[in-house]
């Protein structure tokens, strides 16, 4: 469906700094990135904020900071039984006095070196953010007296909509009102809303004409969620019956990678199923998630050397799936999901 695919910066440049903070978004921008990003979640006084989870023990220092001991609690969050600290029990003002860290140290140990270092960004400083990239870039192309190039976009993940509506702090309109404030206000806007949850995708298409992504999860994603939804409910999404469901409030859908090239047994890739083109079929774009660089997460064929920290050819993988017709990919790597797609595009051309 798109002329050329769209490159997403997941969660900015992930592979190379911890996740959502300025300095990967940055990174993302300055790689090429179509769009960066981020999942947003809600502090007590109802600011935006950008986290992998409302969860933030594991992407934060907050253990060491023995003023907030006594917040680490139990909530069930849809449906899963979760210990640790939640941004909805602090303001703003005590996030900012967290620093992000890796949030998976063990393939990504590089990273940690720069734990502690980078505040957790609200939505709106990541906005801020690209709109200084985009005015950026602009004067470059004024410089080189070339056309300005495309807008930067942006492609929020509503986290956990329903259990933050629940607690008096529902995300949608505060998610609307911000990107109206920047700029980013009508269908043409470069601008994707995501969620894994159909509600917040529904109110989403009362409030605005911005894009909705209905993601997909699946049980053969290579690491599990903090609290996988249910499988059984995203896995009819991928039947025909389901993705003409989806066509009634969403124009895209971001499955897992694995529901477009299955993995066999042996962890190498196996024959493409029909999901893009039956999206396809529907007006549904397509956005897999997500293509990331080290072993651990490679297709054994894509793998080099035995450490799952070790980077194998994450071009080799992105190919294989473009050549499926998707219509954009999130990668932890911006810069080399922008060379996997300038290789396809010379190939497609040849």
């Amino acid at each position: 469906m798109s002329a050329q695919p769209i490159v997403i910066g997941h969660r900015g440049a992930s592979g190379y700094v911890p996740e959502h903070t300025l300095v990967s978004y940055f990174l993302a921008i300055q790689y090429g990135a179509d769009f960066i990003e981020p999942d947003l979640v809600m502090t007590r006084d109802g600011v935006l904020v950008a986290r992998h989870e409302n969860e933030i023990g594991g992407t934060t220092d907050v253990a060491a900071h023995p003023q907030f001991a006594s917040r680490r609690t139990h909530r069930v969050i849809d449906g899963a039984d979760i210990e640790g600290w939640f941004t909805e029990d602090f303001t703003l003002a005590e996030m900012k006095s967290l620093r992000a860290r890796e949030r998976i140290a063990q393939v990504r140990p590089a990273n940690t070196r720069f734990d502690r270092q980078f505040e957790i960004p609200t939505f709106e400083e990541i906005l801020v953010l690209v709109n200084a990239g985009n005015e950026e870039r602009a004067a470059r192309a004024r410089q080189l007296g070339v056309p300005a190039p495309a807008r930067i976009g942006v492609y929020p993940e509503t986290k956990h909509p329903t259990y933050f509506a629940s607690r008096g702090l529902a995300l949608e309109a505060p998610i609307v009102e911000m990107l109206g404030r920047h700029g980013y206000h009508d269908r043409g806007a470069p601008v994707w809303l995501q969620s894994f949850e159909v509600g917040s995708l529904v109110t989403f298409s009362r409030m605005t004409q911005l894009p909705r992504v209905q993601l997909m999860d699946d049980n053969g994603a290579p690491y599990d969620f903090a609290a996988r939804r249910e499988a059984r409910t995203y896995a009819d999404m991928s039947t025909p019956a389901g993705l003409a469901e989806v066509a009634r409030y969403a124009q895209a859908i971001g499955p897992n990678k694995s529901q477009i090239i299955p993995r066999k047994a042996d962890g190498s890739l196996g024959v493409p199923t029909r999901l893009v083109d039956e999206a396809h079929a529907h007006n549904l774009a397509v956005h897999p998630w997500t293509f990331r660089a080290e072993n651990f997460f490679l297709p054994r064929e894509f793998r080099h050397g035995e450490l799952p920290s070790e980077r194998g050819d994450l071009q080799g993988e992105i190919l294989a799936h473009l050549r499926c017709g998707i219509d954009g990919f999130f990668t932890d790597q911006a810069d080399l999901g922008v060379a996997a797609r300038a290789a396809y595009m010379k190939e497609t051309r040849a």
